[in-house]
C-alpha cells in the first residue's frame, strides 16, 4: 500500500496553565505566554486547511521539534543548541510524531459560542472576536459523587455446582469415546454383491472459452477483448487505476500534521473470448452386474475419438440374523473374495459400521 502525501496544515496544542489553544507552530501559549510542556500533545484543529506557504511546508517537513535537554525549551529539528538556554541539543528528547490524529477535517467547523460573552465566532477561532477570551472547549464541572452504595459480591456460581458440571461434561465425553470405540462380532451372510465400471469417450470439439489476452493458449481462434479489472497491486504499474482511502492528519512533531491518504491500485487487462479444440467427455460407456468377475465396457473409438476417466465401484451386502450391513471393497482383487452364501465374521463399530471382516471358519 502507498501511502500518498495531500499536504501539511497546522495542528494546536492546549495550554495546561490557562487551557488557551494554540497554534501548533507556536511555542508559547498566546493567553499566559508558557512553553508547551513536552507532554502536552498537539491536537487537530476543528477545521484544516492545507498549507500554501512555502516556508511553513519546510518546517512541516523537517521532522518531529526537539526539547532541551537542560530548560525544557522547544526547539525544531534543524536546530544544534537551544533558543532559550544555548544548551547542546544533541542529549535533546524529540517529540512523538506518526501518530493518527483523525479524518481530515476540511469542511468548515460549527460555530463557537463564547462562554464569557456569548458571542457566536467561526469554528476555527481560538479567540473570541468581541472580548478575546479563549474559546476553549468548555469542561464541565465535577459531579459530587453520591455517597457509595456497600459493594456487593459478584454473583458466583457454587464451587459445588462447578464441580459436578465438569464432571458431567467429563463423562460425557469418556461415554461417546467408549461408545465409538466399543466393538462387536456378529456373523454375516452375502445376501448381494453388485459392482459397476465406466469409461469415458473423448473427442476433440470446439469450445468458447474466456481468458486474460496473455493466457489464451497458442492457435486458439482470438474474439472480442474487453478491458477488466484483473488484481490489486500495492505500487504503481502499468495499466492501473489509483484509488485512494479517506485523507486523515498524522502528527508530525512539528505543530504541523501531514494530511496523507492509503493507495492502492487497480490493475486492468484485456479479457478475451476465444475458440479452441479441447477433449471434451461425449459419451459414457457403462457395465455392471450382480455377479461373476467385473469387466470394463468394450470400446470402439473412432479417429478423432479417445479413451477418458475410468471409475469403478463396488459394494457387498451382508445380512445377520437382525439386519443388513453394507460394505465397500477398495478394489476389484478385495471384491472378487466374496461369494453369494459365503460366511464372515464381521466386526461392527459403535456407530453401526463394518469396521473389519474375515471369513468365517
Amino acid at each position: 500500500m502507498t501511502k500518498k502525501t495531500a499536504g501539511y496544515v497546522k495542528m494546536l496544542w492546549s495550554c495546561p496553565r490557562c487551557a488557551t489553544r494554540n497554534p501548533g507552530p507556536q511555542k508559547f501559549c498566546n493567553g499566559c505566554g508558557g512553553p508547551q510542556p513536552a507532554d502536552v500533545p498537539f491536537e487537530q484543529a476543528p477545521e484544516e486547511k492545507l498549507l500554501t506557504d512555502a516556508a511553513e511546508i519546510a518546517r512541516a517537513k523537517a521532522g518531529p521539534d526537539v526539547h532541551c535537554p537542560f530548560c525544557s525549551g522547544r526547539n525544531p529539528a534543524t536546530a544544534k543548541f537551544c533558543g532559550v538556554c544555548g544548551g547542546d541539543l544533541s542529549s535533546g528528547k524529540a517529540r512523538d510524531a506518526g501518530k493518527v490524529a483523525g479524518a481530515f477535517r476540511s469542511a468548515p467547523a460549527a460555530p463557537v459560542t463564547c462562554a464569557r460573552c456569548g458571542t457566536s465566532n467561526p469554528g476555527s477561532s481560538l479567540k473570541c472576536s468581541n472580548c478575546g477570551a479563549s474559546l476553549a472547549p468548555a469542561v464541565a464541572p465535577p459531579v459530587a459523587a453520591a455517597p457509595a452504595a456497600p459493594a456487593r459480591p459478584a454473583s458466583r456460581p457454587p464451587v459445588v455446582l462447578i464441580l459436578i458440571l465438569a464432571g458431567l461434561c467429563g463423562l460425557a465425553a469418556l461415554a461417546a469415546l467408549l461408545f465409538a470405540s466399543r466393538k462387536t462380532e456378529v456373523i454375516g451372510e452375502v445376501n448381494s454383491i453388485a459392482w459397476e465400471r465406466s469409461v469415458a469417450v473423448e473427442a476433440l470439439r470446439e469450445v468458447d472459452r474466456e481468458a486474460w489476452q496473455d493466457e489464451v493458449p497458442a492457435g486458439a481462434d482470438l474474439g472480442a477483448c474487453r478491458e477488466e479489472y484483473r488484481y490489486t497491486s500495492q505500487d504503481p504499474v502499468a495499466n492501473s487505476t489509483e484509488v485512494c482511502g479517506t485523507p486523515y492528519t498524522l502528527d508530525t512533531g512539528s505543530g504541523y500534521g501531514e494530511v496523507v491518504q492509503d493507495c492502492v491500485y487497480e490493475v486492468y487487462d484485456d479479457l478475451c473470448s476465444y475458440t479452441a479444440e479441447e477433449w471434451t467427455v461425449v459419451d459414457t460407456l457403462v457395465s455392471n452386474g450382480a455377479a461373476g468377475l467385473p469387466s470394463w465396457p468394450s470400446l470402439s473409438l473412432a479417429a478423432n475419438e479417445r479413451q477418458g476417466e475410468q471409475a469403478e465401484s463396488y459394494t457387498v451386502v451382508f445380512q445377520t440374523d437382525d439386519r443388513r450391513y453394507t460394505y465397500t471393497p477398495s478394489s476389484a482383487s478385495e471384491f472378487t473374495t466374496f461369494s453369494i452364501g459365503s460366511r464372515w465374521i464381521l466386526e461392527i463399530s459403535g456407530f453401526g459400521s463394518i469396521s473389519s471382516l474375515q471369513p468365517a471358519p
